[in-house]
């Protein structure tokens, strides 16, 4: 009977962990591609929907700037006007791929009429959902 309940508790937990895991999974597959989307086709507020409270954004050869999620909204907005997107995809790793592996960046490249731009994008865990925390957009 003692087994049992041992059992019993070991596999709960490992169920737990499994339900939370898979949860935090779901979640960061969902910000890779709302952030997908919305780099495709240059949606500023669709972007902002991801951002953490606080944003870091780079462009090009730029020091990075710390934005708040409306400033960083403005900021993309901005962007976008004067590089209208051709198309964004991701290179490594996938967000399926980052998933698996836990980690918590991806790189794509963001095409525009005049050229492209490598983008380096950094999401943290903030209480189960994932928020972008940085954004690098490096000149190709």
């Amino acid at each position: 009977m003692k087994n049992f309940k041992n059992i019993a508790v070991v596999l709960f937990l490992a169920l737990s962990a499994v339900f939370i895991t898979s949860g935090q999974a779901a979640a960061q597959k969902d910000v890779f591609d709302g952030v997908e989307t919305a780099l495709r086709v240059g949606a500023a507020k669709d972007l902002a929907r991801h951002f953490d409270s606080k944003v870091s954004l780079s462009f090009a050869d730029e020091k990075a700037t710390d934005y708040s999620k409306t400033q960083a909204e403005f900021v993309m907005k901005n962007f976008f006007s004067k590089n209208p997107p051709t198309g964004f995809s991701y290179n490594f790793p996938t967000p399926s791929e980052s998933v698996k592996k836990d980690k918590r960046y991806v790189i794509g490249t963001y095409t525009h009429r005049n050229g492209s731009y490598t983008v380096l994008i950094r999401v943290k865990d903030a209480g189960g959902k994932f928020l972008i925390h940085s954004i690098d957009f490096i000149k190709d």
